[in-house]
């Protein structure tokens, strides 16, 4: 991202809350007027700052529920009304945003697959230009952080100041226990990119399995984020839409209450002594890791200049298996997950292969270079 931003603090969002977790729940779909009255009826009493609630659901099939529509709007009114939460639901585009606005919704979210296109993005935030209005938006569907980032610039530069993060996961084809990976070194960038940026985590759509909440939830606290958005139901069994990842608010509270949260940060000197000292063992580590990776490039150039002199191609299909393989195996032994060494020696292989494509088109480089 090129722009600094800076972020208000979740505090001046809602009086309600002034210590981690702030959280956000309620039903992935307002269903029926009974149902969301009676969750924001059993949430309010947890002390929960912000009541959610889908009216215009993007679904990926049109056969599928695609939200109550207007006709829910009226229903969020009420919980205002009748309880001390806040009211929010997600737009996808500017006629949303205008009958949220009409209907005096006090947080707009922006949804994964609507992140993911800067003209949708743009177009909400000419609608929302100037209003007193809060605004979260949901890492794209992809893992690009660019994207993520620059959803995010265009509402601060639409003039709104409470803007908010929040990591749902990536779409991946690899399938893993998570509804949508985590990768969760994406959104710590951003967070160190923009320290002032409210972060929510969303383990419902992460995890897509009530189960996984909790253990979502934790990371996420783990990892300092400021809150969660958790999809709440009465009932989620029968729920209309992703019935799956949705817990009930006595589940929620439970969650809640297990939660462990740790200090960012200490003034003990003995812990940050010994912090800094284990923090330079990992330096020193990381410059080996370098030092050792441009020695295997070395490596790899010089079996390129060999395949070249022999008319070989750079891509040996066995051989990349083999080092995978090999290396996952190897890795797993040492305590390493799977997932992390598959990528990681796919990303030191391609790069191998680049410096050798390098040596194969030097010729040509330098030929086009000279005319």
């Amino acid at each position: 991202m090129s722009q600094e931003l800076e972020f208000p603090n979740l505090e001046s969002w809602n009086s309600r809350s002034s210590e981690r977790p702030f959280i956000i729940a309620g039903p992935c779909s307002a269903e029926t007027e009974e149902q969301v009255i009676e969750t924001a009826q059993k949430l309010d009493k947890m002390n929960v700052s912000i009541f959610r609630a889908g009216i215009w659901k993007p679904r990926t099939r049109p056969s599928g529920f695609e939200g109550i529509g207007e006709k829910g709007l009226p229903w969020l009114q009420r919980v205002k009304e009748e309880t001390n939460m806040e009211v929010a639901t997600e737009v996808a585009n500017a006629r949303h945003v205008n009958l949220a606005l009409k209907y005096d919704i006090d947080v707009l979210w922006i949804g994964a697959r609507t992140a993911a296109n800067p003209f949708t993005v743009q177009e909400i935030a000419d609608a929302i230009r100037g209003r007193d209005i809060k605004v979260m938006i949901k890492n794209p569907i992809n893992p690009d952080p660019g994207l993520w980032g620059g959803a995010i610039e265009r509402i601060a530069n639409a003039g709104i100041s409470k803007v908010a993060a929040i990591h749902r996961g990536f779409s991946s084809y690899t399938k893993t226990k998570f509804r949508n990976p985590p990768e969760w070194q994406i959104p710590v960038e951003l967070k160190r990119k923009h320290p002032t940026l409210p972060m929510f985590a969303d383990p419902s759509h992460i995890g897509g399995n009530r189960d996984l909440i909790a253990e979502i939830s934790q990371k996420a606290m783990d990892l300092n984020y400021d809150g969660l958005i958790v999809e709440t139901h009465i009932d989620p069994p029968n729920a209309w839409s992703d019935a799956k990842q949705q817990v009930t608010p006595e589940k929620l509270d439970e969650i809640i209450n297990n939660l462990v949260l740790r200090d960012p940060q200490t003034n003990d000197n003995v812990f940050i002594h010994t912090l800094e000292e284990l923090r330079g063992k990992i330096d020193k580590f990381d410059k080996e890791i370098l030092d050792l990776l441009a020695q295997r490039m070395e490596a790899a150039t010089k079996i390129g200049e060999y395949k070249k002199a022999h008319n070989i191609t750079v891509l040996q299909p066995n051989r990349w298996e083999e080092i995978i393989t090999k290396n996952v195996k190897a890795g797993e032994k040492r305590g390493l997950t799977k997932n992390f060494l598959e990528k990681l020696f796919k990303n030191v292989h391609q790069e191998s292969i680049n410096h050798q494509m390098k040596v194969m088109n030097k010729n040509e480089q330098d030929a086009e270079h000279s005319s």
